[in-house]
């Protein structure tokens, strides 16, 4: 098929990469299926199409092509690809992310169900290919309505309002084809360890049947320099081991990863099998350590302030899908320009294309599932499954030294006097803690925490004096009650833990013709400025703030309390905004 040029052409995995590979973004065929009859009439072996859509944007987007926004729940794609399958390998068709239930057939045989609107999945489709062209059909359903469905800030009515965001519906991110040998690798995780200068390595082979004779070889470079090459046999279906990095790594010069030196180790992976080379991946990581050292958090054995800001990661043409990769570049460049060494990415799982270039130019992350509102054993099980997989996607990321599975008590509406959903609470975070030791985790950001690494506080009060008195001591802190909820679940209570405001600030000021509103309103740049002095010299200043998330990155919709415009403009100049976090601005 001669596809459009699409929009998204670059590799979609980058910490797990092949040289091999087939991008299907561009125009498919697509239909709305709003009487349900597409699976009676088995649409998936042959049906009229009525609309083009441009894959992997989502129908609601303008880049979609189609731009309709109310809610139509079950949407249907197809496309033809012409191939050549290769005796003795396999074909892997991968998605990077369905909204909300997907099946797909190839050639008119189902190969694939996955529920979940922000994970990846793929399906080995060998069997069903044949040499010419091919057929792959997508049906999605969406839940709009359903408020125990894991949304994020995907609102249940049609038209936008308050805190809430356009749908998405269907296919938002990449897909694509590889084709691999029988015997390959099909997952790697990355655990640095800095205290003893070793990377610990955990290969998934797919394929192995113990008859084999199986070799994996390593190669580690930094900046083109040889650093290490290990090559060892393995011996079943996943392997581990630690390699020593022969580097001094301390005082400042060293190849430890932060956001001041975003250091990244290459790694070229090839597995033997009886001698032969079967699989070859290119892969990175960063030699970086998150702890809390006496109630301290600490970056790489050293205190650290994490100054971050709160990310959307909404586009106004795109929605959920930026338009490019330069569009996500130039979001963590303009975060790191305005004196930011973090940000919360919020109620959203983004594209591995953001967490690449938060690893390669040096932002710190925190990692926060989209949520559901309310709380229901449908809901414990989806949410649940769908955690997991996010935490295994992005495990290996130096960004990421914070997991966030729920928000506000999203989810969790009753959690202050109900039992089942504190221990579903507590549950998130041991889970997380069971699958990632090397990060924090917070059990419910903002208030109502059961157990936490950190107590985060959300408070949009906007006069300093306020904020000066309340974050003067840990106890008037954790006392005040901001949004008129307790931080601590009662039975739980603070006991030192760090001490972040990971919501403030809100202040909305209207630079462009989107209409919207703020926590707190300025009138003229100058006005704007002394309101963002108001609030964050007070976390800066607070002897017990070890940190703080400033809300927001961008205006989203309806929302003018970004500090860009939603195009991405600034509102005043990016070294203002630097001073500031800086702690440099004129009083």
């Amino acid at each position: 098929m001669a596809f459009q040029q699409p929009y998204r052409q670059e590799y979609p995995r980058p910490q797990f990469e092949r040289s091999s590979w087939m991008n299907l973004n561009g125009t498919w065929s697509f239909d709305f299926d709003d009487a349900g009859q597409g699976e009676r009439e088995a649409w998936y072996n042959g049906h009229e199409y009525g609309h083009e859509i441009q894959v992997p944007f989502c129908f609601q987007s303008k880049l979609s092509g189609i731009g309709e926004t109310g809610f139509r729940d079950t949407v249907w794609y197809e496309t033809k690809v012409t191939l050549d399958p290769k005796q003795g390998k396999r074909t892997l068709l991968h998605f990077g992310a369905v909204d909300y239930l997907a099946k797909v057939w190839v050639n008119g045989r189902l190969v694939k169900v996955h529920e979940g609107g922000h994970t990846p999945f793929w399906a080995d489709v060998t069997l069903e290919l044949v040499s010419g062209e091919n057929t792959i059909t997508v049906m999605a359903q969406d839940y709009s309505e359903d408020v125990s469905l894991p949304r994020g800030k995907q609102y249940w009515k049609e038209k936008s309002a308050s805190i809430w965001y356009t749908n998405t519906t269907g296919i938002w991110q990449t897909v694509w084809i590889e084709e691999v040998s029988e015997t390959h690798l099909s997952r790697l995780r990355w655990t640095p360890d800095i205290d003893t200068n070793e990377i610990q390595l955990d290969a998934s082979i797919a394929g192995w049947t113990g008859k084999q004779e199986l070799e994996l070889q390593v190669a580690i470079t930094f900046q083109g320099e040889p650093v290490s090459k290990d090559r060892f046999s393995i011996q079943g279906a996943e392997e581990s081991r630690r390699i020593r990095l022969k580097d001094f790594n301390d005082h400042g010069l060293g190849r430890w990863w932060s956001p001041e030196k975003p250091n990244l180790y290459d790694v070229e992976l090839k597995l033997l099998v009886d001698g032969e080379e079967a699989d070859r991946v290119t892969s990175y990581f960063g030699m970086r350590k998150i702890s809390i050292v006496d109630g301290q958090i600490c970056l790489n054995n050293r205190p650290y302030c994490m100054k971050l800001v709160l990310d959307q990661g909404y586009f106004p043409d795109g929605i959920l899908t930026p338009p490019s990769d330069d569009a996500i570049r130039n979001d963590v460049e303009l975060t790191k320009a305005m004196g930011f060494n973090g940000a919360r990415k919020h109620q959203k799982l983004e594209d591995p294309r953001y967490l690449y270039w938060c690893d390669k130019l040096g932002l710190l992350l925190w990692s926060e599932m989209a949520n559901a509102y309310v709380y229901s054993q449908a809901y414990q099980q989806r949410f649940t499954q769908e955690w997991i997989e996010a935490v295994e996607r992005d495990y290996s990321h130096p960004c990421i030294v914070a997991w966030v599975p729920l928000n506000e008590s999203w989810g969790v509406p009753n959690i202050l006097v109900d039992r089942f959903q504190q221990a579903h609470a507590l549950a998130m975070y041991h889970l997380t803690r069971a699958m990632d030791q090397t990060r924090l985790v917070i059990s419910n950001d903002g208030w109502e925490h059961v157990q936490s690494d950190i107590c985060t506080i959300h408070d949009y009060e906007w006069r300093q004096e306020v904020l000066d008195e309340r974050y003067s001591t840990a106890e008037s802190a954790v006392s005040a009650r901001p949004a008129n909820r307790w931080i601590y679940v009662p039975g739980y209570k603070y006991q030192g833990e760090p001490i972040l405001v990971s919501e403030f600030g809100g202040i909305s000021f209207k630079k462009s013709e989107w209409e919207g509103w703020g926590y707190s309103g300025a009138v003229d740049e100058a006005d704007f400025v002394a309101r963002l002095k108001a609030v964050i010299e007070p976390m800066q200043q607070s002897p017990v703030v070890q940190g703080y998330c400033y809300t927001q990155l961008t205006d989203v919709e309806q929302e003018i309390n970004g500090l860009l415009t939603y195009d991405r403009q600034p509102k005043v100049p990016v070294e203002v905004i630097k001073q500031i976090n800086d702690g440099n601005a004129r009083r």
